[in-house]
């Protein structure tokens, strides 16, 4: 029955797909040929997710979901976002470091910084800054398509002369109507109390779904949200992260992902090289500080006893788990859509994803991971026949734990009927290639089993270990610093109070005296 539920569930959402696109041709495209950049139009025909996108930020109410497309659509073609390239953004813009992608929250969702103290209210260069986020977001939905992210707002040494009230109500737009399920959440750092008045006007501008993202924090408990491996050292952190430019410090795209370790970049030049120096990149790691060196992964030769279970037969796919949604690619299907799920049993170490060539030609594909030492993926270099779908296994190597940073990379590529499906012919065409007829589908790693729920389990059972005690002194610690921090500002605020009383009180007093001597000599 469960399953019938969600059949009919996948019919309803299939039908709104459809209703919203035909719906959105007649009467708005229809109407005005004009209006849009034809990319966004042919986009919205052939991407559900998008479409799916719309629909559930405006909870599948349709008036409102073509109203929320047609915003959007007209805002990109007015920014020329299909065209927006780095040169197209003054220089000094880059420079300052106001605005930058850089690290990972504890949910594994990318950190938007915006350094407020370096924004100053200018009508002049406006237009341009918001071109300057635009590049940002639409760089980032490029690359991780359909990966939420949160934001940072770092007012630490900000004032009255940052607040630009126009500014910040066109960057609660960009995630409340031009990009739909792209704000994870939005922290608001050491926000000063001078900002009250000026918040209280921008909480005006959000919706209730909106409003629930905001999170307000201090030095003392930002931590509830980013692990201090991805926070500066001002903010009670151990990232030594610098900002400059160039080149752009999107860490994450600086490294690419790979089947067997991560590689420099992704030019051509160093992909056509990739085969031949695959031993040399095992021994870097995304993370620089980790000394183990990754052991390779032979995923072509079936060698090893331990490979029986994943040669083909029906014993291979079990306990494998299985996915429930699919991103509809130009070539391939994918399942699942957005994330492999993970989990502390033995049962959650293994996930499926299943690839459905949409194509007449034989499509290769490879999967890359930003984690090689953690995970076994099967097979991870080989080809779909047309109209045909396989099945890969991705298993989590024993003593290894899924984190949320953990990424999968799918890349495919349409085969000429002539090109065998060989090793040696795969690898041949891997290197020539063109990168523009590559198509790229990201994955990221969800944790069934999370932290707290660990806790509470342990805390459930009989026996209380010396570990749990630490970590639940550390979580009161935690609030009374909350609370102290809380009870400071209340104080600073209580003090600036006094301040301005005793100044009036003085003029006051002043002002009288002289009246007195005034009426006395008089």
């Amino acid at each position: 029955m469960a399953e019938a539920g969600q059949a009919e569930s996948e019919q309803d959402i299939e039908s709104k797909i459809a209703e919203t696109r035909q719906r959105f041709k007649s009467e708005y495209v229809e109407e005005w040929q004009d209006k849009y950049d034809s990319r966004d139009v042919e986009k919205l025909q052939r991407d559900d997710a998008l479409v799916e996108g719309y629909l559930t930020w405006r909870h599948f109410i349709m008036d409102d979901t073509l109203k929320m497309i047609d915003e959007s659509f007209q805002w990109r073609k007015e920014f020329n976002l299909n065209d927006l390239v780095e040169s197209s953004i003054p220089r000094w813009m880059f420079e300052s470091g106001a605005v930058y992608l850089h690290g990972y929250d504890k949910e594994g969702n990318k950190l938007f910084w915006f350094r407020v103290k370096l924004h100053v209210k200018d009508a002049k260069t406006a237009l341009d800054k918001k071109r300057y986020v635009a590049f940002w977001l639409e760089r980032y939905a490029k690359r991780e398509p359909g990966m939420p992210l949160t934001v940072v707002f770092d007012m630490s040494e900000s004032g009255l002369s940052n607040i630009d009230m126009d500014f910040v109500k066109y960057i609660i737009n960009c995630f409340k109507v031009y990009y739909p399920k792209f704000l994870s959440k939005m922290i608001m750092y050491e926000m000063p109390w001078i900002m009250n008045a000026a918040w209280k006007i921008v909480k005006t501008w959000l919706g209730p779904d909106a409003i629930s993202k905001l999170k307000f924090v201090t030095k003392s408990d930002i931590q509830t949200y980013v692990n201090p491996e991805h926070l500066p050292p001002y903010m009670g952190g151990t990232d030594q992260f610098k900002y400059s430019y160039p080149p752009l410090p999107d860490d994450d795209f600086q490294s690419p992902i790979c089947e067997n370790g991560p590689i420099v970049s992704e030019d051509e030049s160093d992909i056509k090289d990739l085969e031949s120096d695959s031993r040399d990149t095992l021994e870097s790691s995304f993370n620089s500080e980790q000394s183990i060196k990754p052991k390779k992964v032979n995923f072509v030769e079936d060698g090893q006893k331990s490979d029986d279970l994943d040669r083909g037969e029906p014993g291979r796919l079990r306990g494998a788990r299985k996915p429930s949604s699919t991103f509809k690619g130009t070539l391939l299907h994918i399942s699942p859509s957005e994330e492999l799920s993970f989990g502390a049993k033995e049962s959650d170490k293994r996930c499926l994803i299943v690839l459905n060539n949409i194509t007449k030609n034989h499509v290769a594909f490879k999967v890359r991971t930003t984690a090689p030492e953690k995970y076994r993926v099967k097979p991870s270099n080989s080809s779909c026949e047309p109209g045909a779908s396989v099945d890969i296994v991705v298993s989590l190597h024993g003593g290894f734990q899924a984190s949320p940073q953990d990424r999968f990379l799918v890349m495919a590529a349409e085969m000429e009927s002539s090109t065998g499906a060989g090793v040696p012919e795969l690898a041949h065409f891997w290197k020539d290639v063109s990168k523009a007829k590559v198509m790229e589908h990201r994955l990221r790693c969800h944790v069934l089993e999370s932290p707290k729920s660990i806790l509470s389990n342990s805390f459930d059972s009989p026996s209380v270990t010396p570990t749990n005690e630490h970590q639940d002194l550390q979580t009161m610690l935690m609030r009374v610093m909350m609370t102290n921090s809380r009870l400071e500002q209340k104080l600073e605020m209580c003090l600036w109070m006094q301040k301005v009383l005793l100044v009036l009180l003085t003029f006051v007093l002043t002002l009288s005296f002289t009246v007195a001597y005034s009426l006395w000599t008089w």
